[in-house]
């Protein structure tokens, strides 16, 4: 598959580029970031695939969170994908910043008009990493994923809807449990229908209550200030209760004084990073 690329910078002895792809998986131009650390000039290395939030595309992550120098020193191939598929030209994925362009839920849509398009699950699991894993330097053994927000659930609901394929996740402030909160319902009712046992597949909170049992170790930054918090669309004691109860591992930290922005995720991102090093460098 051909990828052209958009840009290239230097950065921390590695570098940040963009490229963009025909996608077989949403059927139209997508973008991809990726940093590639000094040590992927001499071998492969492991890959770290990060899931951006509503309303962002590619470029938030890479120039907001500050990644670069830990992802540099611990030698991680780091991906960000776009949140969505972009022009595809469907009536009303414009109209609200929470549904369609900017919001694709990480998703495989099921409901018109949607369900041509809208395969965000597919394209972040399958498409991309085969596409990373044959035009760059990474190993495809070693892959993991993390995410903030609405990519806070995308990370959580990929890593345990695929048991070994993730060697660990991580998220800032996710949507935990989307099936109770008005973002989930809104989006999930819209590309999922209005039967709401199929919602569940994409519910970190409901796949931990059906998981077996998983070897993850899942770290969670939440900000006491977020508004979001506070508004009910994160839910984040549910899916702890719920990790607690299948007795899974998870770290949450709750932040004293942190909103829901990019500062939040600039202060804790090397750790985060350190987090995925652990497994990803074993």
């Amino acid at each position: 598959m051909a990828l052209k690329q958009i840009s290239s910078n230097k950065c921390f002895g590695g570098l940040q580029k963009v490229f963009e792809h025909d996608s077989v998986e949403l059927k139209c131009k997508m973008k991809f970031a990726i940093y590639l650390p000094p040590k992927a000039e001499t071998g492969k290395c492991p890959a770290l695939y990060w899931l951006s939030g509503l309303t962002c595309t590619e470029q938030n992550f890479i120039s907001k969170s500050g990644y670069h120098q830990a992802a540099s020193e611990h030698g991680l191939v780091v991906i960000a994908p776009d949140t969505s598929p972009r022009g595809c030209n469907i009536k009303g994925e414009d109209e609200t910043w929470d549904f369609g362009t900017g919001a694709g839920f990480y998703v495989d849509a099921t409901e018109d008009p949607w369900k041509t398009n809208y395969r965000m699950y597919s394209y972040v699991t399958e498409e991309l990493p085969q596409l990373i894993n044959t035009n760059f330097p990474v190993d495809p053994q070693r892959m993991s994923i993390f995410g903030h927000s609405m990519g806070g659930h995308g990370a959580l609901i990929c890593a345990l809807k695929n048991p070994g394929k993730y060697k660990s996740v991580s998220a800032f402030a996710p949507i935990c449990n989307p099936v109770l909160c008005p973002w989930g319902k809104k989006a999930f009712s819209g590309y999922l229908g209005t039967d709401q046992s199929k919602w569940e597949a994409y519910d970190a909170t409901h796949l931990v209550k059906a998981c077996p049992g998983t070897q993850l170790d899942i770290l969670i930054d939440q900000g006491k200030d977020d508004q979001f918090l506070s508004d009910g669309q994160l839910l984040p004691d549910n899916f702890i209760a719920a990790c607690m109860e299948k007795k899974i591992p998870v770290v949450f930290r709750l932040q004293e004084g942190y909103d829901h922005s990019y500062y939040f995720i600039a202060t804790f991102i090397t750790d985060h990073i350190r987090h995925h090093a652990k497994y990803l460098n074993a």
